[in-house]
């Protein structure tokens, strides 16, 4: 078997995910009510601010708090809505939305480029 690299396997989920804008994004958020998943690390959130109206999900725990049969389980990780998940440039959140899409979360998408991309996009962040 032929090992691969965090990029390749990156690049792999992105072939298979929806892979949204930042505009897209902010579309989606004004207009569907689309639930946003900031899938950044504590300190990240801390440093960089984040997007109003997010919902903080480690990458860590995101398969814990997908499963509605654990007691880790969020009501945010609903299949039937509309998910998008972030983070900082794309790479992570790309690997969890194929992992949710794994785990039957069919109308799920990620922001590419994470919040780097939002904030050269000119969007808002707000700081804790």
């Amino acid at each position: 078997m032929t090992q691969k690299s965090a990029t390749d396997l990156v690049k792999e989920a992105k072939q298979e995910i929806e892979n949204l804008t930042p505009l897209q994004v902010k579309d989606e958020l004004t207009r569907s009510g689309a639930v946003l998943i900031d899938i950044r690390e504590s300190e990240e959130l801390k440093q960089n601010g984040r997007i109003s109206g997010s919902v903080h999900a480690p990458r860590g725990m995101i398969e814990f708090y997908a499963d509605s049969t654990l007691p880790y389980h969020k009501p945010e990780f609903d299949k039937e809505k509309r998910i998008i998940l972030h983070c900082a440039s794309g790479g992570r959140s790309a690997l969890a939305a194929h992992t949710l899409k794994q785990m039957g979360y069919t109308n799920i998408a990620h922001l590419d480029g994470g919040l780097k991309a939002w904030k050269e996009a000119e969007l808002p962040v707000v700081n804790e």
